[in-house]
């Protein structure tokens, strides 16, 4: 009964403090406008990420033992909100944003002993160890889990259905290796995205509605990160494989990898902003933004609860990466002819209805 308490005040915790933030930054320009590649209507206040950043801060320094290292991840996503912040009001290059995120990387690595040491039998010949090579990977990993799920932001709830999607696979994989502590952070933070999933579909009135700002893509993206390192890499026999992460955040790392190689062919900028991403792609459709929303959360919970299946049932861990390769190849192919793929869909349609 008093763990149901506890949560429900950060619940209302969460509410509360993303009405008080929804004044502020209208008064100090911190919203997000229309334009061409944004389609919603009147100016947003962007405050979504602070507040989860805020009532998440609240509740670790009032349980300081339930994180290892607290007082570095608190600073390291502090950081990262202020510079989220400034990247929502005044659009940073992203050179800067990813020169913080390497050195919050670098910290994370030396300060919380947080770093890829093995990526497991992922190729079937026994387990491999990264030795020196492991450091550049995981700044690689922090960076690319971080701007995985700042690119996937780009309907109302998309982000916040796919980040409770990861936590909650996460916390189940927790749960089941006997790590409490861990298991309960991953649904606390459940609890405190939901306020900001009801402001940002509406759900009481479009003048309440709120976004989440690169702000709170990158404190989710990092601290996914944070978390899947401490589960993957936690001794000789820890919760989770690496292989089984890839699961864990599968749709944000699909989409981001496929269209930057995308943009990369087309000779654009990999980091361009665009209108190609899988939840325009469905909406293309003829899918609107509700039915896109549960179909990928949908799709992600497939691939996240598959590679708790995988998990439990010790599925090898080669098996599970060449299976996710392959959904990476399908999913590239089928990206670099989505036009072909959905004119035909809608010729199909209007044949249909004829």
């Amino acid at each position: 009964m008093s763990i149901f308490i506890d949560l429900l005040f950060i619940f209302l915790t969460s509410f509360a403090v993303l009405f008080l933030l929804r004044k502020w930054a209208r008064n100090v320009g911190l919203v997000d406008k229309p334009n061409a590649r944004k389609l919603h209507s009147g100016a947003v206040p962007l405050v979504g990420g602070i507040s989860i950043c805020f009532t998440f801060l609240y509740f670790l320094f009032n349980n300081p033992t339930l994180l290892p290292e607290v007082n570095l991840y608190a600073a390291s996503i502090i950081v990262l909100v202020v510079v989220g912040a400034l990247d929502d009001k005044f659009d940073l290059n992203f050179k800067l944003r990813f020169a913080v995120q390497g050195v919050l990387s670098v910290a994370m690595m030396y300060v919380a002993d947080l770093q890829l040491h093995t990526i497991g039998n992922v190729f079937g010949y026994g387990n491999v160890d990264l030795g020196f090579i492991g450091y550049v990977i995981t700044v690689i990993a922090v960076i690319g889990a971080i701007n995985a799920f700042n690119m996937v932001d780009g309907i109302d709830g998309l982000l916040g259905g796919l980040s409770i999607v990861t936590f909650g696979g996460l916390g189940i994989m927790l749960a089941h290796d006997g790590q409490g502590n861990l298991a309960y952070l991953c649904l606390v933070l459940i609890v405190i995205i939901l306020p900001y999933i009801l402001l940002n579909l509406g759900a009481f009135g479009r003048k309440r509605k709120v976004f989440m700002g690169d702000a709170g893509s990158m404190v989710i993206g990092f601290t996914v990160i944070w978390f899947l390192l401490i589960a993957s890499q936690n001794g000789a026999r820890p919760p989770l494989r690496p292989v089984t992460a890839l699961w864990l955040i599968a749709v944000p790392l699909l989409d981001m990898a496929a269209i930057m190689i995308r943009r990369i062919r087309r000779g654009c900028s990999p980091f361009k902003p665009d209108r190609e991403h899988l939840h325009h792609i469905f909406q293309r459709l003829g899918l609107n933004s509700t039915q896109t929303l549960i179909l990928i959360c949908v799709i992600s919970t497939l691939f996240a609860a598959f590679g708790i299946y995988g998990e439990i049932i010790d599925i090898p861990e080669y098996v599970m990466f060449y299976l996710f390769i392959a959904c990476f190849i399908v999913y590239t192919l089928l990206l670099s002819n989505v036009w072909k793929i959905t004119s035909k869909i809608r010729e199909l349609k209007s044949k249909s209805a004829e």
